[in-house]
């Protein structure tokens, strides 16, 4: 199977006229050339070693922007620049969790964000705990009042990621639920696959009471307390601020079109990050594929249109998406198409790409350099290309969607184990390589996403 890949490959592009076959020439040798690269790499430890960790309204997302600037400008990129604006920014203060009846034992907990206070000395409350999500819904308004509600329903392990979407409602909106029942707390078992005891935090509701993710031995623990058929209570005690307009700061760096420069491709990965670990899969390692993939694209020669990388400010509490389709909603139409990576490092096993310009010699020279990375082409267009490009998406830029393993991603996601060591830096490069070859295709070509779809 190994020999009939290439072969394959081989026999499309001698299907091709001479200039696609140019163009699929130049795709191979930016994918080839992108395995050996170790641009990506540098970037993600330099950003985990310099900055770490990087909320948003932190001196440490000021360090990240200046440490973004530096290094754009560093790998050649021009028009760098910043663009500011504010978002809402929560921030953590000191938190614990224990049980104190009817068999004392510390909990290990993450507040989530826009979680509120506990009042001073914290509170003390019986738990009522629910197996499953919609357990909790089922209850009537008022059932849990004086109560700390605790979810503990499992996240199962997909290679698409696709179990966050279905379970993460728990966090998204849990606090709220548990509010309108009257519960003083809220607890999750973590969204996530691990087995250690490091909990993921995330963002929340803001229901006015206390809301945290247990690890997840600590969410089976309560599950076999409340078993034993006695009342389980637990005392809860959270400090948190929020600054309502926080600076916040989108990064952006350029190669410009040497034809058509006002026809761009936007490409790039969310800079700040929740604090517990580094900050090296999310999104540190998608700001460092799309600046290497950008990199690489362009220096096979200069492109024929712009290709424009923004390291976004705010993703993790919002407010980057909003801020940089209104920054730009004047050259939307000119906006040729969006991506971002915000999957992790490892390798891209599918994508999904728009039907409109399908048969366009670019994207079968696009299509011809994935056998060999073992990528397939989606038959199904993009349905989500990630929360910072969601503001474009929405004002008609087509959108591209890379299919990350994710296998593992959220063992990691959200924890202290988002560090720098997880990061296998084969995979890196082969998820480089395929958003290396797509950038090149497109921007050294006329490909037109948004013309009528082939029937």
């Amino acid at each position: 199977m190994r020999r009939f890949i290439p072969l394959t490959a081989a026999a499309l592009l001698a299907a091709m006229p001479a200039a696609a076959q140019d163009l699929a020439a130049g795709v191979a040798a930016v994918r080839d050339k992108a395995l050996t690269d170790g641009t990506a790499w540098d970037v993600v430890e330099s950003l985990t070693t310099e900055v770490g960790a990087r909320p948003v309204g932190s001196p440490a997302m000021e360090r990240a922007r200046d440490w973004g600037v530096a290094k754009l400008k560093e790998l050649g990129f021009q028009n760098v620049h910043v663009e500011s604006f504010t978002t809402r920014a929560w921030s953590r203060g000191a938190e614990s969790a224990e049980v104190v009846g009817p068999w004392p034992q510390k909990l290990v907990i993450l507040g989530l964000g826009n979680s509120a206070s506990t009042p001073p000395g914290g509170i003390t409350a019986p738990i009522a705990l629910f197996k499953s999500y919609q357990e909790m819904l089922d209850q009537p308004p008022g059932s849990l009042k004086g109560k700390i509600a605790v979810v503990t329903q499992r996240m199962g392990r997909t290679q698409d990621g696709s179990s966050y979407g279905a379970v993460g409602i728990q966090r998204f909106m849990g606090a709220a639920e548990a509010a309108r029942r009257g519960a003083v707390g809220y607890l999750i078992r973590s969204i996530s696959t691990d087995d250690t005891r490091l909990p993921h935090t995330g963002g929340g509701a803001d229901a006015g009471i206390p809301a945290a993710a247990l690890s997840t031995p600590d969410a089976e623990l309560l599950e076999h307390m409340v078993a034993r058929g006695k009342p389980v209570t637990v005392h809860l005690d959270m400090t948190s601020s929020v600054n309502p307009a926080a600076p916040a700061w989108n990064v952006v760096g350029e190669i410009p079109g040497r034809e058509k420069p006002d026809e761009v491709i936007v490409i790039g990965g969310h800079l700040d990050s929740w604090d517990p670990g580094t900050g090296a899969i999310d999104d540190g390692s998608g700001v460092a594929i799309m600046t290497a993939a950008a990199k690489l694209a362009g220096q096979a020669g200069p492109p024929r249109r712009t290709i424009r990388v923004v390291m976004w400010g705010s993703e993790e509490q919002g407010g980057s998406s909003r801020a940089y389709a209104a920054a730009h909603k004047d050259e939307a139409g000119k906006i040729v198409v969006a991506g971002e990576s915000d999957s992790g490092p490892w390798r891209i096993w599918s994508v999904s790409l728009p039907k409109p310009g399908a048969n366009h010699p670019a994207m079968k020279a696009f299509r011809a350099s994935l056998p060999p990375l073992e990528t397939a082409v989606s038959p199904a267009p993009p349905r989500f290309g990630g929360s910072d490009i969601e503001g474009l998406m929405a004002m008609g830029v087509p959108v591209v969607d890379f299919n990350t393993d994710a296998s593992r991603y959220f063992d990691l996601h959200h924890s202290a184990d988002d560090t720098l060591d997880k990061i296998d830096p084969a995979q890196l490069a082969q998820n480089v390589a395929v958003w290396a070859g797509f950038v090149y295709a497109v921007a050294n070509s006329d490909v037109d996403f948004r013309a009528a779809a082939p029937k």
